[in-house]
């Protein structure tokens, strides 16, 4: 009986060690010399990969690359997903096509956001974003997970602007977009301001926060957050944030640098994994199963 037992409880031994080992993101942190970082008791971080029609970014070192044709280097350095821009104030992006399908074939969970501006009625944006998110759709084959679906808003928005992009894609779609804000001390005014039933209906849609140092973001009436959850009290507005672009790429002297956030507790390494560029990158709050969970919510 004794012996039974053990063999039934086997298979689940083994499937709980292959949920708390470390994912390969945090073995290249590493490597890297970076520093594992654990957000919750029962998670860890996801990374994500986002690009536009920039991409890929300058060379600055040996290493493997990527295209828009061809994203396979980046699963084996640790990236689950990549979200690719799907239009900017009016326009649309003409590698996303090429980055989702790329995406698929390479076995990454695809999503796309639309960087939303203030000279462009934003239900004419989010009219725009959904037939781009159908027309992806139906040349993506058929066992793929959902397209993810982000709203990234400009500082000089306003608060109805946001909701009316946001209330449009999820009238034609059903999914609350995710919502991407920068580092503003704008937003920030405004969401802390805010009435209650603005921020009840801001708040449905997932929080994807910017900060790529500790020493960003000082202002006139906020200091510096100096990691994400202070981030999030500034706005005071979401509870905890959901996804984090912790690596922006700038252009400077000629050549794309990196801008990661390394500091405290997030210490991550300039370049991600053994790529040959700086990258833009993120990371998701929580376990590989969970972030499926919140692709499946959030996409189309």
């Amino acid at each position: 009986m004794y012996i039974m037992r053990s063999l039934l409880l086997l298979p689940v031994l083994l499937l709980l060690a292959n949920c708390t080992a470390d994912p390969p993101e945090i073995r290249s942190a590493l490597s890297s010399g970076g520093a594992a970082v654990m957000p919750s008791r029962s998670g860890t971080l996801q990374q994500i990969i986002n690009v536009s029609a920039y991409d890929p970014k300058a060379k600055s070192r040996s290493g493997r690359s990527f295209s828009e044709h061809d994203v396979t280097a980046l699963r084996p350095n640790g990236a689950k997903g990549l979200i690719a821009r799907a239009g900017k104030g009016g326009n649309l992006d003409e590698k996303c096509g090429s980055f989702i399908a790329a995406a698929d074939r390479a076995g990454l969970l695809a999503g796309v956001y639309y960087r939303v501006q203030k000279h462009v009625d934003a239900t004419r944006q989010a009219d725009q974003f959904v037939s781009r998110v159908r027309s992806l759709s139906r040349s993506r084959p058929a066992n793929v997970a959902p397209l993810l679906l982000c709203g990234d808003y400009d500082g000089d928005l306003s608060l109805s602007a946001i909701l009316a992009f946001q209330d449009r894609v999820e009238q034609q779609t059903g999914v609350v977009p995710v919502a991407y804000l920068e580092n503003s001390q704008e937003l920030k005014l405004k969401t802390s301001r805010a009435d209650a039933r603005t921020k009840a209906r801001l708040g449905r849609a997932p929080y994807w926060l910017a900060l790529y140092s500790h020493e960003s973001g000082n202002s006139t009436y906020f200091p510096p957050p100096g990691n994400p959850d202070n981030l999030v009290k500034q706005y005071n507005l979401w509870p905890a944030w959901t996804m984090w672009q912790y690596g922006g790429v700038s252009w400077e002297n000629r050549k794309s640098n990196a801008k990661v956030y390394s500091h405290g507790r997030y210490r991550f390494p300039r370049y991600f994994g053994n790529m040959d560029r700086p990258m833009e990158r993120n990371v998701f709050r929580g376990s590989y199963g969970s972030l499926i969970a919140f692709w499946n919510r959030h996409g189309v």
